[in-house]
């Protein structure tokens, strides 16, 4: 085989379909078993994210990128870290390039392949069965049941919380729904912008097949993000949003339809109508990470507030930006 470029392509109605199939119809003259040595060496990406997933389904607007050198592993458990746990309720803080929550339609597969790329759900049932010395049955070990209140996207990184009975659950829901709770994140952006409220309605399909504002803001799911520069780093800015609303991919939208696309973000490069703007922050992932939540305990009342700094990775592209 000989030594293929590495290139980004972007899905299409014509492309779509299991990702390698779909790779094999950017890349004509590549062979099946080319395109699995890829997967197997860890060259493949989808929307900047390892993927290792030969079944893993790609639509219009996903970019698959392959590499020439091989990306890092999956987080697996011990890059999980739980900051509160107790009988209620369990914040965490999730490793950037882990899912928040395994697609329902991946609830079926094996132990041994969903080991391979863990939700976090998934690590954290684990930790805490681990460390409140649930017993084993089988051979099996019993987990700790998690339910869902909110997520964070797979390349973002930060602190989500999880309930763990239907109860706690409720209380945390209508905090988020009503608003209540205090969602901080931080992230990189070219350019700079000042401080404002962004507020526009989600649809579905802004139509390259990708989530969007609506154009006259007629119709859709309201979206709010409040916007503060927190310092200039050469032709880059340290943002702080926060969410009033929380809605898929919210942050990307709104600072890409403004012209200022978050650094490492592949998927959203800019409006709809425009030229995707290339990326020259050389940055090794998505910059944004839930940095600060902030609820009040649903069954104690008492209020909880959880703060993480930028991780290692985004730290050092920081570290290398001219500050001022």
């Amino acid at each position: 085989m000989s030594e293929r470029q590495p290139g980004k392509f972007l899905v299409t109605q014509e492309t779509q379909g299991a990702v390698l199939a779909a790779l094999r119809r950017h890349v004509s003259d590549m062979p099946w078993s080319e395109a699995r040595t890829h997967m197997t060496a860890r060259r493949i990406a989808v929307n900047g994210i390892l993927c290792i997933n030969e079944g893993r389904r790609v639509v219009p607007g996903d970019v698959i990128d392959l590499r020439t050198k091989p990306l890092p592993a999956p987080p697996k458990d011990e890059d999980v870290r739980i900051l509160y746990l107790d009988r209620d309720i369990v914040v965490a803080d999730k490793p950037a390039g882990m899912l928040s929550l395994r697609h329902p339609g991946d609830s079926d597969w094996r132990a041994q392949k969903k080991n391979q790329q863990p939700s976090l759900e998934e690590s954290l049932q684990r930790l805490i069965a681990r460390r409140e010395r649930m017993p084993v049955t089988r051979g099996r070990q019993v987990t700790a049941d998690l339910l869902a209140v909110h997520r964070i996207d797979r390349e973002t990184s930060g602190i989500l919380v999880f309930a763990r009975h239907e109860k706690a659950q409720e209380g945390l829901i209508s905090q988020f729904a009503a608003h209540d709770t205090i969602r901080r994140y931080l992230c990189l952006v070219p350019g700079w912008l000042e401080q404002q409220t962004i507020e526009t309605r989600q649809i579905r399909d802004r139509g390259d097949g990708l989530r969007g504002s609506c154009p006259d803001g007629t119709w859709g799911r309201r979206m709010v993000t409040h916007v503060r520069p927190l310092q200039r780093l050469g032709t880059y800015t340290e943002l702080e949003c926060r969410l009033e609303t929380g809605r898929t991919n919210q942050i990307r939208i709104h600072l890409a339809e403004l012209g200022h696309p978050i650094c490492g973000d592949v998927k959203y490069r800019g409006p709809v109508d425009a030229e995707p703007l290339t990326d020259e922050s050389r940055a090794p992932r998505l910059a944004l990470h839930a940095a600060e939540l902030g609820f009040i305990h649903p069954l104690t009342g008492e209020a909880h507030r959880y703060e993480l700094p930028w991780p290692a990775d985004i730290l050092s592209l920081i570290r290398r930006l001219p500050s001022g």
